[in-house]
C-alpha cells in the first residue's frame, strides 16, 4: 500500500521592511474546517445507504459462489466506489485536493486491478475444496510456503497455481492431493529446501556434478525460455565421498532442484494451470542425466541407496515439476532395453523419459540453445551453466 501523502505547511511570508504586516487570524483558526452544509450531509447519508445496499447484495448473491479472496476484492471495490464517488463540483481547497491525491494514490496501488485472476470454479470443484482447506493445512503444518509461493487466501491466484499441481499429480483425487500437500508443507518446514539452495557445499565432493541453464526455442514448448537441469554422474571421482554421506548428498541434490524451481518464478506467474486432463502445465522444467564414463556393469551400493532416496524425495515433494527427463550417453544395449520397455508403458509416461546413446542427440529434443557437447551452439556446460556454491 502506498503511504499517505506527507502534509506540508507553507512558510509564513517575510514581513515588509517598512510597514508592519496587519494583524491576521491565527493559523489554527484559518485552517478550521467549515461546518457541514445540509447538502453535504444529505450526500453523505445517501452514500452510506448505497454502501449498505451493495454490501447486502454482494453477501446474498455471492456467499456460496465466489472464492473468499475474490469476494473480499469485490467488497473492497464496493466500499471504495461508494466512499469515493466522483465529485459533482470541483473542489479547490487545500484539504480537499490532498484527500483527492491520497485517494488516487491508493487506487493506483490497489493490486486487484493488475493481479492475475484465476478462472472461477464451482463449489464442488476439487480446486475450490482444496483452496478452502488451505488455512487449516498451513496451521497444522506450521508452514505456508511451497515453491516460493506463500499459500494464503490473500494470495488466491498463486495459491491455486500450487494447489493445481498437487491435484494434477493425483488425478484430481482431493484426499490424496490434500495429504501430499500437508506432507510437503511439513517436510519443507523441517528440511528447509530454500536454505539448501542457498547453502555452500564441499567442492571436492560436488564439483562439476550439477548445473542449471535456461534454454530458448525448445521444440513443442510454448515458453519463451525453459529451465534445464544437468546431472553429470561421470564427474564423480569417488563414489563413497560423494554418495556415502546420504544426508549430505540429498541436501545438495534438493538444493539443485530447488534452484530450478526458483528459476520457474512461480510467484510471478500470470497464466493459470489447466485442470487435470485438459492441457499441459507450462510451469515445469527439464532434466538431463549424463552417464558418460559411468559403468553399468556393477552399481555401487552407496550410489544405489542415494539414487533411491533422491527419487523418493523429489517424487513426493515436487509434484508436477518435471516436463521431461533425458538419460544421455547411455550404452547402446541399455537403450535397446529401454525402447522395449516403452512398448508396454503408457504413452504419456514413455514420452517423459527418453534414453539417448549419444549426447549430441539432445539437440533434436531441446534445440540448438544448449551446450556444444550436446550438439548445441552454446559454450561448454561448465562455462554457461550455473552450479551450486562450492567451497
Amino acid at each position: 500500500m502506498s503511504s499517505k501523502p506527507e502534509e506540508t505547511s507553507a512558510a509564513a511570508p517575510t514581513e515588509p521592511p517598512v510597514a508592519p504586516a496587519p494583524q491576521t487570524e491565527a493559523p489554527e483558526q484559518q485552517a478550521e474546517a467549515p461546518a457541514t452544509s445540509p447538502a453535504e450531509f444529505k450526500q453523505e447519508t445517501a452514500a452510506l445507504e448505497t454502501l449498505e445496499k451493495k454490501t447486502e447484495n454482494l453477501t446474498l448473491s455471492e456467499d456460496k459462489q465466489t472464492a473468499p479472496g475474490a469476494k473480499d476484492e469485490k467488497l473492497e471495490a464496493a466500499v471504495e466506489s461508494t466512499l469515493h464517488p466522483p465529485p459533482a463540483v470541483p473542489e479547490t481547497s487545500t484539504n480537499t485536493a490532498a484527500a483527492a491525491a491520497e485517494t488516487e494514490a491508493k487506487t493506483e496501488a490497489t493490486p486487484a486491478s493488475s493481479s492475475p485472476v484465476w478462472p472461477e470454479t464451482g463449489p464442488d470443484h476439487p480446486l475450490t475444496k482444496l483452496y478452502d482447506l488451505v488455512p487449516s493445512l498451513t496451521e497444522e503444518a506450521a508452514h505456508n510456503e511451497v515453491f516460493g509461493v506463500t499459500l494464503s487466501h490473500s494470495n488466491p491466484f498463486h495459491t491455486k497455481l500450487i494447489l493445481q499441481k498437487f491435484l494434477r499429480a493425483n488425478a484430481n483425487d482431493l484426499d490424496k492431493a490434500k495429504q501430499q500437500l500437508l506432507e510437503t508443507l511439513k517436510w519443507r518446514k523441517e528440511f528447509d529446501p530454500v536454505g539448501a539452495a542457498e547453502a555452500s557445499y564441499e567442492k571436492e565432493r560436488f564439483d562439476g556434478l550439477g548445473y542449471l541453464i535456461e534454454v530458448k526455442g525448445v521444440p513443442e514448448s510454448k515458453n519463451e525460455k525453459d529451465v534445464v537441469t544437468f546431472n553429470i554422474y561421470g564427474a564423480v571421482k569417488d563414489n563413497k565421498k560423494t554418495f556415502g554421506d546420504l544426508d549430505g548428498f540429498l541436501r545438495w541434490r534438493v538444493g539443485l532442484m530447488e534452484r530450478s524451481i526458483h528459476a520457474l518464478d512461480l510467484a510471478h506467474a500470470t497464466v493459470p494451470i489447466p485442470d487435470y486432463g485438459t492441457g499441459p502445465d507450462p510451469y515445469q522444467s527439464y532434466q538431463v542425466h549424463d552417464y558418460l564414463s559411468v559403468s553399468f556393469i556393477r552399481q555401487d551400493p552407496v550410489v544405489k541407496a542415494a539414487t533411491k532416496k533422491t527419487i523418493e524425495t523429489l517424487g513426493r515433494y515436487y509434484p508436477e515439476t518435471l516436463s521431461r527427463k533425458f538419460f544421455v550417453n547411455v550404452p547402446v544395449i541399455m537403450g535397446w532395453i529401454y525402447n522395449a520397455i516403452k512398448l508396454i508403458v503408457a504413452k504419456e509416461t514413455a514420452k517423459k523419459f527418453t534414453v539417448l546413446s549419444y549426447g549430441e542427440g539432445l539437440r533434436d529434443e531441446l534445440g540448438e540453445d544448449i551446450p556444444k557437447e550436446y550438439g548445441g551452439k552454446r559454450g561448454e556446460l561448465k562455462e554457461v551453466g550455473q552450479g551450486m556454491k562450492l567451497v
